[in-house]
């Protein structure tokens, strides 16, 4: 069981936003010139890795990601989706904190007019339990978004979707999650250059 294939997880690169640490869901945000260089740096990562499925968010840039890494995306998945942040959208944690309730976080209060982290658990699970069935086909990749993957790695080893607010997760980086001794593990966990 623990020679099994591994889920590869791949945060997008920069973004303007991203860069300035607004929240990012449903606008669709282009990677910067340096998010392009650091989605061709996941490539030369990846360049010795094959997989059997790579499944992409809808977003541009998490499909540019993987474009510019060479992965072949085999399915646009909109569980894949960043987390809704509803009025939040566009403005970061310290705007939100000073504007609006400063003992706010994602992981708990989720977002006004947007999901809360039992909605974002509902359909990281439908993605996990789609990677699962494929892994023995070999290695899944699932390329996406900070919170969103954060979330994913969390469901994967049994913590609750706001188990994701532990697992910090920079743009650019890989993480995978596999098996030992039968159990879901976190095998490496937001990997830079």
């Amino acid at each position: 069981m623990d020679g099994m294939a591994e889920i590869v997880l791949v945060r997008h690169g920069q973004t303007e936003w991203s860069m300035a640490g607004k929240h990012t869901s449903y606008t669709d945000i282009e990677l910067t010139p340096a998010g392009e260089r650091q989605a061709q740096e996941i490539g030369a990562r990846l360049a010795d890795r094959s997989f059997a499925a790579v499944i992409s968010s809808p977003r541009e840039r998490a499909v540019r990601t993987a474009e510019l890494a060479g992965l072949r995306i085999t399915e646009i998945d909109d569980d894949l989706a960043e987390w809704n942040y509803g009025r939040y959208e566009g403005i970061t944690s310290a705007e939100i904190h000073d504007r609006y309730d400063p003992a706010w976080s994602l992981w708990t209060h989720g977002a006004p007019d947007g999901e809360t982290p039992a909605q974002v658990g509902i359909r990281v699970d439908r993605v996990i339990a789609k990677a699962a069935k494929l892994l023995d086909q070999g290695d899944v990749a699932l390329v996406g978004h900070g919170h969103c993957l954060r979330v994913v790695g969390a469901r994967w080893i049994g913590l609750g979707p706001d188990g994701g607010g532990l697992l910090k997760l920079d743009t650019a980086t890989l993480s995978e999650l596999g098996h030992e001794h039968g159990a879901r593990v976190i095998q490496q966990w937001n990997s830079g250059r």
